[in-house]
C-alpha cells in the first residue's frame, strides 16, 4: 500500500483537488441556481389581481420547476453525465472537456435537490409571518425576499452542507467522461500494477477523512444555529 502512495502520490493528490473542486464549486453553483428555481416553484397566481399574461408566465414558470426537479431528482448522476458530456461533445467546442461537463452536471443535479430543501424549509414557515408582513404594506415578493427567503435558507443550512458530502462520494461517477477525480486517479495508479484492492483502500481512507471532516462542520454549525434560535426566541 506504501509503494502506492509513494509512487502515485501526485496521482491521489490531483484526484483529491478534483473532486473538491467538484463538490464546492457544483454545492454553490446549485445553491445559487436553486434559489431561482424555488422562486419559480413558488409563485402563486392570484386569479383575481393576476392579468391573463402574467398567470402564463407563472404557470409556465412553475411548471418548468417542477419539471427540471422532478427529471434531475429522477435520474442517476452517471446517465446525466453520458447525455450532457457526450451530447454536446459533437459540437466540438475546444472549452467542452470532461471537467467542465462534470461541473456543469454536478450544478445542475444538485441544484434541483437544493431547492427543494428551501422549498421545505419555506413551507416550514408560519403563514402567519407571510400575511403579518402584507398586513404591514409588504407585497407578497418583498415578503419573500426579505423575510420568508431569510430563515428558509437559515434552516436549510445543514441539508444543504448534506449536499456537499453527497457531492463528494456521488463525483466519483464522473471517472465514465474522463473526469480525473479520486476514482479516476485510482484507477490510474492501479491499472499497470493490478493492486487494486490497496489502491481503492486507500481511496475510501480519503473519501472518509473528506467527508468526516466535513460532517463535523456540518454538525458544528448545525449546533451554532441552534444556539442563535435559543438567544433569539428567549
Amino acid at each position: 500500500m506504501w509503494y502506492l502512495v509513494e509512487t502515485y502520490s501526485s496521482f491521489f493528490i490531483r484526484g483529491v483537488v478534483i473532486t473538491l473542486l467538484l463538490s464546492v464549486v457544483g454545492t454553490a453553483g446549485g445553491f445559487i441556481l436553486s434559489l431561482f428555481l424555488t422562486v419559480l416553484r413558488t409563485q402563486e397566481i392570484d386569479q383575481r389581481r393576476d392579468r391573463l399574461g402574467s398567470r402564463i408566465i407563472k404557470r409556465i414558470g412553475r411548471g418548468f420547476a417542477k419539471t427540471y426537479i422532478t427529471v434531475f431528482r429522477g435520474t442517476p448522476m452517471i446517465v446525466q453525465a453520458m447525455i450532457f458530456y457526450y451530447g454536446i461533445s459533437p459540437l466540438r467546442l475546444s472549452w467542452w472537456t470532461p471537467l467542465v461537463a462534470g461541473l456543469t452536471v454536478v450544478t445542475l443535479n444538485t441544484t434541483a435537490y437544493i431547492a427543494e430543501v428551501i422549498r421545505s424549509g419555506i413551507n416550514g414557515i408560519d403563514k402567519g409571518q407571510m400575511e403579518a408582513a402584507r398586513s404591514l404594506g409588504f407585497s407578497r415578493r418583498d415578503a419573500m425576499f426579505l423575510i420568508v427567503f431569510p430563515q428558509a435558507i437559515k434552516h436549510s443550512l445543514p441539508s444543504i452542507a448534506n449536499e456537499f458530502i453527497v457531492n463528494l462520494k456521488d463525483t466519483a461517477v464522473l471517472s465514465v467522461i474522463g473526469v480525473f477525480d479520486l476514482f479516476r486517479a485510482t484507477s490510474s495508479a492501479t491499472s499497470s500494477n493490478f493492486r487494486i484492492v490497496e489502491g481503492f483502500f486507500i481511496a475510501a481512507i480519503i473519501y472518509l477523512i473528506l467527508t468526516y471532516i466535513t460532517g463535523k462542520v456540518v454538525q458544528k454549525l448545525d449546533v451554532l444555529l441552534e444556539k442563535k434560535e435559543v438567544k433569539a426566541n428567549a
